[in-house]
């Protein structure tokens, strides 16, 4: 792997993470002004354990018919495709293309979203040039506009914890209504995509890696990537592992 300290870009102080005010979210609106700016393809032409902790601050947006629900990225995983070596064999990616990866070996900076347990989703943004597949698990999100209606997602009360609504892959695809039948392929850097990945200038100084969690195949390779403290980020028991700086 790339050496750490070239996760980031930007340096700043880690602390709570700001929110966006909840006014009309019914259509992007003047509220996607304050969602930053859409990503750049080239961001997810790298290895994902690169583009990985690089995602850690941004936001995953999406625009569904109850309103426009946003989350700031605070966990990931990275998985690698099967021309790296040795092929990662946790990855759904490592035996190959087929019908359920193929978004994996298609262009970066599209949504591979896929069932498990026969009733939820999770979401990964497929890396790399097209045909040397690669994908970033998004783990956790923090909730920056829509709870309320994430809540109402996740089948919880009004005013439910944070925690509660996008702590885990599972957890905020069901809260933000993401859906493999609804939002596998979609490119998420397409002005015009309903589901995207933006920027809004929020700064990351440090980053715990730690071994991925919930898999059973190389189990102690540090790829998963948190901001630390951060009171969303699935797995809290395995947190152990090294804050590295960024910048």
């Amino acid at each position: 792997m790339e050496e750490i300290a070239q996760i980031g870009r930007a340096a700043g102080a880690v602390g709570s993470i700001p929110t966006i005010e909840q006014k009309s979210l019914d259509g992007w609106g003047t509220v996607i002004g304050e969602l930053g700016t859409l990503l750049p393809r080239g961001f997810f032409d790298a290895s994902p354990d690169v583009v990985a902790p690089r995602l850690l601050g941004k936001l995953l947006v999406h625009r569904t018919g109850a309103g426009l629900l946003a989350g700031r990225i605070v966990e990931t995983e990275a998985y690698l495709g099967p021309h790296n070596d040795p092929p990662d064999p946790a990855a759904h990616a490592h035996r190959g293309p087929t019908l359920r990866n193929s978004v994996l070996f298609g262009p970066a900076g599209h949504a591979y979203v896929y069932a498990i347990y026969g009733r939820y989703f999770c979401m990964n943004v497929s890396c790399e040039m097209e045909g040397r597949a690669g994908g970033v698990l998004l783990r956790a999100l923090e909730p920056v506009a829509g709870a309320d209606r994430m809540a109402r997602n996740r089948g919880l009360t009004r005013g439910a914890a944070a925690s509660q609504l996008t702590s885990g892959p599972g957890r905020l695809c069901q809260a933000l209504d993401i859906t493999r039948q609804g939002n596998n392929g979609m490119d998420l850097v397409d002005e015009a995509s309903p589901l995207q990945l933006r920027d809004d200038g929020y700064q990351v100084a440090e980053v715990l890696v730690t071994a991925r969690i919930g898999i059973r195949e190389a189990v102690d390779w540090p790829m998963r990537f948190v901001l630390p403290g951060n009171g969303c980020v699935s797995g809290r028991k395995s947190l152990a592992g090294k804050c590295v700086k960024v910048g």
